[in-house]
């Protein structure tokens, strides 16, 4: 869960509030399946709904009054939610609310401590789940399927979720004809099963992200370059690559680069603050619009950011105006010999130092 902010360096454990994992649902009954398709057709509808109402400048009480009638308190104030960032988003991109179209069926709900964790998804052990169908209030009942290596996790959610210590968001998906529950977590939870160690060294390692390539540049607190890295992955820009082997792909070699550094003396890893950026507009390029179109740059920051967590780094994002196409930029190539990437990379890292003492 982010928590967006505009400074011009900040601390990047303040954006990172939770983390999602990820468990297949199975219906136990035909019938389950069909009525949980039914209410993530309602829900979708409510959310759409609720944007054109946001749009229009409704008041709160009045629209989750509707909402609330067509589901129940929780979902309807969960479809609020998302129709309110859905509206955000696209008012931040400089689209018109008055025409999102929402393709795919989902369901929200939002985590709720007192009601064991969540007032309408909730986990009764780790491999078993019920969703509240709210026409006859009744429950819905899913086994559940979780990677292995996070069962300990989930049996913990399980525990504090009825002594009533914990809460948790759920998003219900609907994918290549599956269903997905994916658990929006306390970060620190997830950190004390996942954690990969304490980094403490002295360097500062910038990234720079980009479709094809992660490159990355560690300094000394002097800003002198004491290692430079680069990992590519071109294939994954060319014509019918897959989707989701591309996103695999980026987050291998971010990884890669993550523990070389945590191998080599690095103690805060510096990205761009790419939340801050609107949408791209495309070009006249035909091959750069495909690689923008195929990138999803603010999932990879956000991956990047628990993963250095792991680690143990601190994490920080700069304002990304001015590391590239910029004076400063067009300088720091001439004077060390670097390519573009690269050059990004170490401004990216020079502006940590200025103020990663300071955060």
């Amino acid at each position: 869960m982010l928590h967006y902010q505009t400074n011009e360096v900040i601390n990047a454990k303040t954006l990172i509030s939770h983390v999602t994992i990820i468990g297949k649902l199975i219906p136990q009954t035909p019938n389950d399946f069909m009525k949980l398709v039914r209410l993530a057709y309602d829900f979708r509808k409510a959310v759409l709904y609720a944007t054109r109402m946001i749009n229009k400048g409704m008041k709160t009480n009045e629209i989750l009054k509707e909402l609330r009638g067509m589901l129940n308190k929780a979902y309807g104030d969960s479809a609020y939610k998302v129709a309110k960032t859905m509206v955000k988003g696209c008012k931040f991109n400089g689209g018109n609310p008055q025409y999102i179209k929402i393709r795919k069926l989902f369901i929200v709900s939002e985590g709720e401590a007192v009601k064991f964790g969540n007032r309408n998804v909730r986990l009764g052990t780790t491999d078993r789940v019920k969703i509240r169908y709210p026409y006859d209030r009744t429950w819905l009942f899913f086994k559940a399927q979780f990677g292995k290596d996070y069962l300990p996790l989930v049996q913990e959610i399980v525990k504090l979720a009825k002594e009533k210590k914990i809460s948790y968001s759920a998003r219900i998906v609907f994918r290549d004809g599956r269903i997905y529950s994916h658990l929006s977590i306390p970060v620190d939870l997830y950190l004390k099963y996942f954690s990969k160690g304490s980094a403490n060294g002295s360097l500062i390692a910038g990234f720079d992200l980009n479709a094809d390539r992660i490159n990355m540049v560690m300094v000394d607190k002097f800003g002198r370059i004491r290692d430079v890295k680069t990992e590519w992955f071109p294939e994954v820009t060319s014509h019918g690559f897959p989707r989701s082997k591309a996103k695999i792909k980026r987050l291998e070699a971010l990884a890669k680069l993550l523990d070389y550094a945590y191998h080599h003396d690095v103690g805060v890893v510096v990205f761009e603050n790419l939340f801050i950026i609107k949408r791209r507009k495309f070009t006249k390029n035909s091959s750069a619009n495909r690689k923008m179109s195929r990138f999803a740059k603010k999932e990879l920051l956000q991956y990047g950011i628990i993963m250095s967590m792991k680690y143990g780094f601190k994490v920080l994002l700069v304002n990304p105006k001015g590391t590239t196409l910029s004076k400063e930029h067009d300088e720091v190539m001439r004077k060390y010999g670097l390519d573009r990437h690269t050059a990004s990379a170490y401004i990216i890292a020079l502006r940590g130092i200025e103020r990663h003492s300071l955060i």
